[in-house]
């Protein structure tokens, strides 16, 4: 599989995100990924103009796969995402949160349905050209 066209977050573990047997809860996972996402989105949406993508989205639907328990650490563990699907009016995130080792041990699978949202109009809104170009720059990687 093509790693190139992913984006890549280092995130830290926190002190307080292991339970009493030292691994990472994995209710903390998912602040993990957002913190991937916005990480991304906030990068993407400065260099290429499309703003909306950093505030005007709501979480649709979250899938979490936990494969290996990952036990605390000093390391920060890697997260890479990429676009799945880009659809009208909604995007999928998908993410593997691993360690780049040579085998590559992961610890989750994820995915994340998103849709814009006008928060002015408090409604739903489509995906623009800006943000299509935007988003299409990880899809399939």
């Amino acid at each position: 599989m093509d790693h190139h066209n992913r984006h890549v977050y280092y995130c830290p573990l926190r002190w307080g995100d292991q339970d009493a047997l030292g691994h990472v809860n994995n209710g903390r996972f998912v602040d993990y990924l957002q913190d991937a996402r916005v990480d991304f989105l906030f990068r993407t949406a400065k260099e290429l103009g499309a703003d909306d993508l950093e505030t005007g989205l709501l979480v649709a639907r979250h899938e979490v796969q936990y494969r290996t328990p990952l036990y605390f650490r000093p390391e920060p563990v890697r997260i890479e995402l990429w676009i799945s699907e880009i659809r009208a009016a909604s995007f999928t995130v998908d993410y593997e949160i691993l360690d780049a080792d040579p085998d590559r041990r992961t610890y989750v699978e994820a995915r994340t349905k998103l849709v814009p949202f006008d928060f002015a109009a408090n409604r739903l809104r489509r995906i623009s050209p800006v943000e299509r170009e935007a988003l299409s720059k990880l899809v399939g990687a």
